[in-house]
């Protein structure tokens, strides 16, 4: 498959055009969570205004009072357009996907057809924290299949992991995050031919959540599972959710491989009623007519992580950051700090900012934090000083 790279936009950088006070005007969960002082670096929010064709397709969908049930296939036709593009991959069959929620609903259907109560579901930690309490909501067994310490897939690892798995006689699954949340690794169509092979071998069905695949800044370019050979039994969802800042506006796709298109046809009808239809208009109109925008956040974010990258390296050479090539999120190794397990609460309690901590990501979480970089390079760079005095053992004042 080749990869088809993006063109500079030459349009101004969305992470730079809001201000800290327009931001803290927003009421969702990024700006509501904590108090005015601290500075919010934590959930997938972005700090971005919304492309402009996503807004009008939302208000004009409102004008004409169309706020009903979603139908039609508008959504996965946009879906295979932008990867026929964007990846050069024409494997988006619009008759082999369906409606979900959003992405994590969906993964929790697809687990559902291809696993049963008590069967293993493995997940590659440090890896995102809902994996392991939607599944476990499932009455799935959860397994662990840790990365690589170069935060690449370990492929002995795996392989011992499904071996277990396959010992017991029953079902698994590897939902595998693709590209990876937190670490912002790429996988490479090498190494999901491996997995692939793997998973073959052992019986283990993939579940891929693909949800951040429009967001590589680096010079790798996103595989989707379904298009490496032996990929062709999995089950993908993806969203424009992360790409276009769009998760208060639920709506996603489930996408089978060809000779797991009858897994597909088993999910039940009603799944399909709960994405908005106004998500389901937003999301298609980001794909179908929003990607220059997409490309000038992705420029800011290259930016970002650069920026990251020399602050860190300069104020904070104590942290360890290996800037990832995909998502907006940056995975930082705070161990050398002797901030204890959780250094997040310190930089929360002295620093006054909020990041994700590590430890609900599972095996390799402990020590690390995550830091959301999809704001403006001015707050990326407060945020640092503010992490330098709390790890010095200083305190930033709290704001009257």
């Amino acid at each position: 498959m080749t990869r088809i790279p993006h063109e500079p936009s030459g349009e101004p950088n969305p992470l730079s055009a809001l201000t800290l006070d327009q931001l803290r005007r927003r009421t969702s969960m990024k700006w509501r969570t904590y108090p005015d002082d601290v500075l919010p670096l934590w959930v997938a929010e972005m700090d971005v205004p919304l492309a402009e064709p996503v807004v009008r397709a939302v208000t004009e969908a409102l004008q004409r009072g169309d706020t009903g049930y979603p139908a039609g296939t508008a959504y996965a036709e946009a879906l295979a357009a932008f990867a026929q593009k964007r990846w050069g991959w024409d494997g988006v069959a619009v008759e082999r996907t369906a409606l979900v929620p959003d992405v994590m609903l969906g993964v929790v259907e697809m687990l559902k057809l291809v696993t049963g109560y008590g069967d293993t579901v493995v997940v590659n930690p440090p890896v995102y924290p809902p994996f392991y309490d939607f599944v476990r909501h499932m009455d799935r067994r959860l397994a662990e299949a840790p990365l690589g310490a170069d935060g690449r897939l370990d492929l002995a690892v795996l392989e011992d992991t499904f071996r277990q798995a396959a010992t017991s006689g029953r079902r698994a699954a590897l939902l595998l995050c693709s590209p990876h949340n937190p670490t912002g690794t790429v996988h490479t169509a090498e190494e999901l031919t491996a997995v692939a092979a793997l998973a073959d071998r052992y019986g283990v069905r993939v579940v891929a959540d693909e949800i951040h695949a429009p967001i590589v800044v680096g010079d790798a370019g996103f595989v989707p599972y379904l298009s490496v050979p032996g990929g062709e039994r999995g089950l993908s969802l993806m969203s424009a959710s992360k790409a276009w800042n769009l998760a208060g506006l639920k709506a996603a796709l489930a996408v089978a491989g060809p000779e797991a298109a009858g897994d597909l046809a088993r999910m039940p009808e009603e799944v399909g009623h709960g994405p908005s239809h106004l998500g389901i208009i937003a999301h298609t109109a980001a794909l179908r007519d929003a990607t220059t925008w997409l490309d000038s956040v992705l420029a800011g974010l290259d930016t970002n992580r650069r920026l990251l990258a020399a602050l860190l390296a300069e104020r904070l050479p104590g942290i360890r950051y290996r800037p990832g090539e995909a998502t907006y999120l940056a995975w930082l190794d705070c161990r050398a700090l002797a901030l204890g397990d959780d250094p997040a609460r310190v930089f929360l309690d002295r620093g006054r900012v909020a990041l994700n901590s590590g430890l609900p990501f599972g095996t390799g979480g402990a020590g690390h934090v995550r830091l959301n970089l999809a704001t403006s390079p001015e707050l990326i760079e407060e945020a640092v000083r503010r992490m330098k005095i709390a790890a010095e053992g200083g305190m930033v004042a709290p704001e009257a």
